[in-house]
């Protein structure tokens, strides 16, 4: 593979407390040629001071540090650094975890027990502005999020209709560009759109929302 050009890295932050994880996720990161971790800390605190200092693409956040739960270092780390995508890293797959990430911006979620080429991936998708989930995941926070009212959505046009549908199969903003026969630039605006109308701070929160209000299909299949 030719060489990675320093500003097309991707740079991520990892925090975790437990040093094995945390060195294990770091290595193999960094044998991916386009990705570099920019630092590896381990309270909530910590990742807040390194984030502002960085300036990562990607924030990789366990969900359980010692000083605070890492929706509440991620919603920190948002305000910091709006600018970095949060990937909670959890080994809790309950809803309220899951919740609790969303509520605070999260662009998704991985769980610790997946394989090392899904934690890779999950970055390269967030750095991308792509959610990142599991259906499983994404249905126990369909359950859990508020109750829409039947207008949620209702100013949607068919072809928003259409990305959503897309954005809840997984598929990427510029694969959906192709697919529906538009610009990528269309189609980013298309989801700027959805967001604002369905209330929602991420791709990841505006699929679980339209799914919860039977707006999209989470089994097209």
């Amino acid at each position: 593979m030719a060489d990675v050009v320093e500003g097309s890295l991707i740079r991520v932050l990892i925090v975790d407390d437990h040093q094995m994880m945390a060195e294990g996720i770091q290595a193999a990161l960094e044998a991916e040629p386009d990705i570099r971790v920019v630092a590896t800390v381990g309270t909530a605190a910590d990742a807040v001071a390194a984030a502002a200092a960085h300036h990562p693409d990607v924030v990789l956040m366990d969900f359980r540090l010692p000083d605070r739960d890492g929706s509440q270092a991620a919603a920190d780390v948002r305000r910091s650094t709006p600018g970095a995508a949060i990937v909670m890293l959890t080994g809790f797959g309950d809803d309220a975890t899951l919740t609790r990430a969303i509520d605070a911006g999260c662009a998704g979620f991985v769980h610790k027990s997946s394989d090392i080429d899904t934690v890779v991936d999950a970055v390269r998708r967030a750095r991308a502005g792509e959610p990142v989930f599991s259906a499983d995941d994404l249905a126990k926070l369909v359950r859990h999020l508020r109750g829409d009212s039947p207008a949620v959505g209702s100013d949607l046009t068919s072809r928003e209709l259409e990305v959503l549908q897309l954005l809840a199969e997984g598929v990427t903003t510029d694969t959906l560009a192709e697919r529906l026969y538009i610009s990528k630039h269309t189609a980013r605006s298309h989801v700027r759109n959805i967001l604002a109308k369905l209330g929602a701070h991420s791709k990841l929160e505006a699929v679980a929302v339209a799914a919860r209000a039977g707006i999209v299909n989470l089994d097209p299949g």
